[in-house]
């Protein structure tokens, strides 16, 4: 996730394998005498990690031997240009095959994800759209140790603040014994497991559900459900309430009405030509809501409640917002 606490390209981030694992081919070339000026970061940071209690044994257990990752430097400094329309941004994940999955995968979990419902006042719909956003139900979860991810990152320097923080948050999950360092995997920027959660992310909103005393979002699916879950509560989602739906706007509209914290309520819409797509009444008619257009895209509109602004909190993108809202209505609820 990013919640988006994500280096990654919102967009980007979206189309899965392509992006999330970074497939490209070519390297960049470090600079002669790298290893050295490696090594001094690598004591600097030891020395900062010692400072922060996290103990020398995870530290040199972590850190001991590593060398900057050419691939993820590489990553870091070519993301492509976004290309494609909200339509075929759509149509790449929209597809049959994956909404069947997540009907699937609705079902196979339906007790969990219930009780989760119950816990975290999340509609499953919901948790199972964005774990299919973030890594096709588990699917794509990346294969670059983080710990080296996040060191090449910082050694490159052009983020290296942030980097930083998220190392030393990857150190204390590792020291805290969530996982090992082995099975710590993600992205090539360090974003993890099933729910592609920062280190950040992962120690402010990542829970224990399973109960086993570790906070597992690579394998235990409670973990990733009730994870993703507490997200969305801290964040403010409203149990029962839906995310929105697309609109018509009328001719001529005035498009600062589509800024994003414009809020009014649906009746003050309709007043203002606003409506549904076969004119019927808004879904949630009694709340204030927003009007928001595709990124790059003016010829579709959409209404949306506070829930969307939540899921655009995770993940700080117009069209991955609203696509999580779209996959979520075609996999249904329980």
């Amino acid at each position: 996730m990013r919640s988006s606490s994500s280096a990654i390209s919102p967009l980007q981030l979206a189309v899965f394998v392509a992006l999330t694992l970074c497939l490209a081919t070519s390297s960049v070339s470090l600079a002669d005498g790298s290893h050295k000026s490696f090594g001094a970061l690598l004591s600097m940071l030891k020395k900062q990690a010692l400072g922060r209690g996290i103990p020398q044994e995870t530290l040199d257990s972590a850190l001991e031997g590593l060398q900057p990752v050419s691939r993820v430097i590489d990553c870091d400094r070519n993301q492509p240009e976004a290309s494609l329309t909200f339509d075929q941004y759509l149509g790449r994940i929209l597809s049959e095959e994956r909404i069947a999955r997540g009907r699937k995968k609705l079902t196979d979990s339906r007790r969990l994800l219930a009780n989760i419902a119950e816990a975290y006042g999340v509609q499953p719909r919901f948790l199972v759209a964005l774990w299919g956003m973030e890594t096709d139900f588990g699917r794509a979860t990346g294969s670059f140790p983080v710990i080296d991810s996040l060191v090449s990152l910082v050694y490159d320097g052009r983020r290296g603040s942030f980097f930083k923080r998220e190392l030393f948050h990857a150190l204390r999950i590792l020291d805290e014994g969530h996982i090992s360092l082995a099975r710590m995997k993600g992205s090539w920027a360090g974003a993890m497991g099933q729910l592609q959660f920062m280190p950040s992310t992962f120690r402010h909103f990542a829970v224990d559900f399973d109960g086993d005393g570790r906070i597992d979002i690579w394998e235990s699916e409670e973990d990733v459900f009730a994870s993703a879950a507490n997200y969305l509560s801290q964040s403010g989602w409203r149990r029962g309430q839906t995310w929105g739906q697309e609109v018509l706007l009328p001719e001529g509209a005035d498009l600062s009405l589509t800024e994003f914290k414009q809020q009014r309520s649906p009746s003050d819409w309709w007043s203002l030509g606003v409506s549904t797509l076969d004119g019927s009444d808004f879904l949630s008619p009694g709340l204030l809501s927003s009007i928001v257009q595709p990124e790059g895209f003016k010829d579709r509109a959409f209404l949306v409640y506070n829930n969307y602004h939540v899921i655009h909190k995770w993940n700080h993108s117009e069209n991955f917002a609203l696509t999580v809202g779209i996959l979520s209505d075609k996999i249904g609820d329980l």
